[in-house]
């Protein structure tokens, strides 16, 4: 699998117009992936662990999860058609019958916020990889101006 897939982490979340940009890379290449505004606060609620007073789907997900005794492998951002990233999630289940892993087809925004909440790796195909748009300078670009406007004590 190591020659066919990289591992990513999420490098930012930032506002865009019809959402949340979600900026994933490692050392080599940083992308984008545009996501709906509320699975981008589900995706960074679950990155700072943040408590909610009732369960989310995710969270439910997560404790059927637990019940089931089903742990998340891993995901797998796995290809672009047109505009529409497609990935995987790896299920797996082990008890006294043996072991099950399951794959299944999910939105890349519902594998990104599992893999937060189940501390899960996320993977991305080189092919995928390869074929996408570096966007590592404009991520460092961003956070630099973050960094500037809160140093001017222009927060909000």
């Amino acid at each position: 699998m190591s020659s066919q897939v990289s591992t990513v982490e999420i490098r930012g979340i930032l506002p865009a117009n019809n959402g949340c940009a979600i900026f994933l890379g490692n050392d080599l290449k940083t992308f984008v992936i545009q996501v709906e505004h509320g699975m981008g606060v589900v995706i960074g609620m679950a990155i700072r662990e943040t408590r909610k007073e009732r369960p989310l789907t995710h969270d439910l997900i997560h404790q059927a999860f637990l019940g089931l005794g089903v742990t998340l492998e891993r995901v797998v951002i796995t290809e672009l058609k047109g505009a529409t990233y497609l990935a995987r999630m790896l299920l797996k289940q082990e008890n006294e019958l043996g072991k099950k892993l399951v794959e299944i087809d999910a939105r890349p925004s519902d594998c990104i916020a599992m893999a937060c909440l189940e501390k899960a790796p996320i993977f991305v195909s080189n092919a995928l990889l390869h074929q996408v748009e570096d966007m590592s300078e404009m991520l460092r670009k961003i956070q630099e101006e973050e960094v500037g406007d809160s140093e001017d004590g222009d927060d909000f």
